[in-house]
C-alpha cells in the first residue's frame, strides 16, 4: 500500500490532494452537523466558491443532505468518512510517524489519528472511537478495569460499542468527586460497565484531603474493598493534562502550584506529576491508584492530543512499558520533532 502510494504522489499528486480535500470537507461536515456553507468554509480556510463546487459534488453522489438549519452527511456518507480514515493515515505516512514516537518514548504501541484537535476539536470524537477500538480488542472475561474522569475520556466512553463480555468490573482509577458529573469517573465507570455487560463500583471521595483523613476512609470496608478492585486491575484508561492547569483544576493553592513548578513538574495523570525525565515529582493525596501500583497494571491507554500537550504526553509516557498512546497527528508529529532534537 505504501508503494502505491508513493507512486500515485509522484505520478497523479493531483489525485491525492484531491482525495485529503474531499475527507477534509466530508468529516468536517460529519462532525458539525448541521452546519452552513459559510461556516464550512471558515473552518477549513476554503474560498467559498471551492466550498460550493464541493458541496454540489456530495450532493449528486448521495453523501450530504441539505436542509434549513444546514448540512448534514447521509448513511452512505458517514461510511465513506469511516473507510477513508484508514486511507488518509495511510497517505499522511502516518504508520511511520506511529513507529517514530513508539520508538523515542520507549512505549509499547502509539495509534495516531488523522488532523489536529486545536484546528478541529471534533478530532477528539476520533481520538475516542480509536480509543475505543483498541480497548474492545484488550478487554477480556474477568477483566477489570481502571479509569480516570474527565472529556476526553467521555469520548472513549461514548464510542464504545456495546458488547457482551463475562465477569468484567469497571471501577473509578481514583476518589475525587469533579465538578461536572457527566465526565467524573465514576459516571464513566457506569457507563462503562453497562456497554460490556459488565459490574461497577464507586469511589465518592473528594480530593485534596490529610493524611490522617485518608488513612481513616482506607479503614472502612465499603472504601478498601473499592481499592482493592482498583489495584487488581489489568486495564487502566486514562487522559494527560498539563501539570499547572490540572492543579488549578483541583484547587491547588498558589503555593502549592509554585511548589510544582519548582519541582519541574509538566504533565499530570491519574493524580500524579511528572517532570521532563518522566520522574514523579509529586502525588496528590486521594484514594484510589498510587503510582507503583499503576506501574504493575499489564494495559496503559493513555488518550489526548494537540501540540499543546506534547510536552504532557512526553513527560507521562517517557520508558512506560505498558503504555499504549492514543493521539492526533499534531501531536504526534511535534513528538518525533522534539525529540529527535534532544538527540542530536
Amino acid at each position: 500500500m505504501q508503494e502505491i502510494l508513493k507512486l500515485q504522489k509522484k505520478i497523479i499528486p493531483e489525485l491525492v490532494e484531491l482525495l485529503e480535500k474531499r475527507y477534509n470537507i466530508l468529516s468536517t461536515i460529519y462532525y458539525n452537523q448541521p452546519i452552513g456553507r459559510r461556516i464550512l468554509a471558515n473552518k477549513l480556510n476554503l474560498g467559498e466558491r471551492v466550498v460550493r463546487t464541493e458541496i454540489n459534488f456530495f450532493k449528486e453522489q448521495g453523501l450530504i443532505e441539505i436542509h434549513t438549519p444546514g448540512m448534514t452527511v447521509t448513511k452512505d456518507g458517514e461510511k465513506i468518512v469511516n473507510e477513508l480514515k484508514e486511507f488518509i493515515h495511510d497517505i499522511r505516512g502516518l504508520s511511520e510517524v506511529e513507529e517514530q514516537v513508539k520508538s523515542l518514548l520507549n512505549i509499547r504501541k502509539v495509534i495516531i489519528v488523522p488532523g489536529d484537535i486545536e484546528k478541529d476539536p471534533q478530532i477528539v470524537k476520533d481520538l475516542g472511537k480509536a480509543s475505543a477500538k483498541y480497548l474492545k480488542e484488550v478487554i477480556k472475561d474477568n477483566s477489570i478495569i481502571a479509569l480516570t474522569g474527565g472529556s476526553t475520556i467521555k469520548e472513549v466512553v461514548e464510542a464504545f460499542p456495546k458488547v457482551n463480555f463475562s465477569n468484567v468490573l469497571v471501577v473509578p482509577a481514583r476518589g475525587g468527586m469533579g465538578r461536572n458529573v457527566e465526565t467524573q469517573s465514576n459516571t464513566l465507570a457506569a457507563s462503562l460497565a453497562k456497554k460490556v455487560n459488565g459490574t461497577y463500583k464507586m469511589l465518592h471521595i473528594p480530593e485534596n484531603l490529610s493524611d490522617d483523613i485518608l488513612e481513616t476512609l482506607l479503614k472502612k470496608k465499603n472504601i478498601s474493598e473499592v481499592v482493592d478492585c482498583i489495584r487488581k486491575a489489568d486495564i487502566l484508561l486514562y487522559g494527560i493534562g498539563n501539570a499547572e492547569h490540572m492543579a488549578q483544576k483541583r484547587g491547588a493553592e498558589d503555593s502549592e502550584i509554585m511548589k510544582l513548578i519548582d519541582l519541574g513538574a509538566i504533565g499530570e495523570a491519574f493524580g500524579c506529576y511528572f517532570n521532563k525525565k518522566g520522574e514523579v515529582v509529586f502525588r496528590t493525596a486521594i484514594v484510589g491508584l498510587d503510582i507503583n501500583e499503576a506501574r504493575k497494571i499489564k494495559t496503559h491507554i493513555a488518550v489526548a492530543g494537540g501540540k499543546n500537550k506534547v510536552s504532557s504526553i512526553i513527560s507521562t509516557q517517557l520508558n512506560n512499558s505498558n503504555s499504549i498512546l492514543v493521539t492526533d497527528e499534531a501531536a504526534g508529529k511535534e513528538i518525533v520533532r522534539i525529540l529527535s532534537e534532544n538527540i542530536k
